[in-house]
Order: C-alpha cells, then sequence, then structure tokens
C-alpha cells in the first residue's frame, strides 16, 4: 500500500464521527448515571425536565442489572437534549461541597481529641480561632473528660457541636 493510496474517503469519516459520537453518548450515560446516585433534594438543584428526572428516580429503583443498563442508555439519550456542561459543573460543585463538609468534620474531630487530650491545645485553639465563651469551652472539656473516666459519654457529642460552631464561623 502507498502512500496515496490512504486517502479519506467519506466512509473513513464516518466511522470516525459515529466513534466520537457513541464515546459521546457514553459520556452521557456516565453523567446520568453519576445524577442517579443523588438524593431527591440534590437533583431538584439540577431543575432537570420532567421526563430525565422521571427517568433518574427510576433508576434508583431497579437492581437487575440488565434493566440498569438500559435505564442508563435511556438516561443517556435523554440527557441529549439538556446542558450537559452545565450539569457537570453543577455536580462537581456539590461533590465539592461534599468533600469540604467531610474535611471540615474531620477538623472539628481532631480538635476535640486535641483538647480532651492536652490541656495546652486549648491555647492553640483560641489562638487559632475567635471563641467567644472560652468558659463554656473550658467546662466542656471538663466535663467530657470526667465522663470519660465514668465511661459515660453524654457531653461528648455537645462538646464537637460547640467545636464546629466555633470552625464555621471562622
Amino acid at each position: 500500500m502507498q502512500a496515496e493510496d490512504v486517502v479519506e474517503t467519506p466512509e473513513v469519516q464516518e466511522k470516525l464521527s459515529k466513534t466520537k459520537a457513541k464515546a459521546k453518548m457514553e459520556d452521557l450515560q456516565h453523567l446520568g448515571m453519576a445524577l442517579v446516585e443523588l438524593n431527591k433534594a440534590q437533583l431538584a438543584k439540577f431543575n432537570l425536565p420532567d421526563n430525565l428526572l422521571t427517568a433518574i428516580l427510576e433508576a434508583q429503583k431497579i437492581t437487575a442489572n440488565g434493566a440498569i443498563r438500559r435505564q442508563s442508555q435511556y438516561i443517556g439519550k435523554l440527557m441529549r437534549n439538556v446542558d450537559a456542561a452545565g450539569i457537570q459543573e453543577k455536580l462537581d460543585e456539590i461533590n465539592g461541597v461534599h468533600k469540604a463538609s467531610v474535611r471540615k468534620l474531620h477538623e472539628c474531630e481532631t480538635w476535640r481529641e486535641r483538647l480532651l487530650a492536652n490541656d495546652s491545645e486549648l491555647n492553640l485553639f483560641i489562638t487559632t480561632y475567635t471563641v467567644g465563651d472560652i468558659g463554656q469551652l473550658r467546662s466542656l472539656i471538663r466535663q467530657v473528660r470526667k465522663e470519660i473516666a465514668q465511661n459515660k459519654q453524654h457531653n461528648y457529642r455537645k462538646l464537637f457541636q460547640f467545636i464546629r460552631d466555633i470552625i464555621e464561623n471562622n
């Protein structure tokens, strides 16, 4: 075969465009299935067409593998008529917000453990964050330490909530 024999014919161009079209459809299916994993409150933020929302809610109920595949294809077909880029942006935003909130909760848990373990950590916490009522924080820490010694944890959660409020307001 010589170089001049390799000429792009309309058939070759059609195959390339079919391949790209298939890849695009698969991307839309994956995006649609990411929507299936969201709850109703999160889905309400997307302002989706009724038929797409109904298909997503139906997909959440399906358990059979073949049916899930067919529903995924149907959702991909419906996704052709919506702004996929806008949906992807909102989905990324929801995932980012979720990750940030999880990170913040871990930070609160870490501070609670540090405050319970050592008195010097309280000074570091006070210099790091603006604490409105230091006396209440000290009192909660003392109460939780006493409860831990007695195998009780009534104020353990209160301390966490107090720390979370301080961190969120800074």
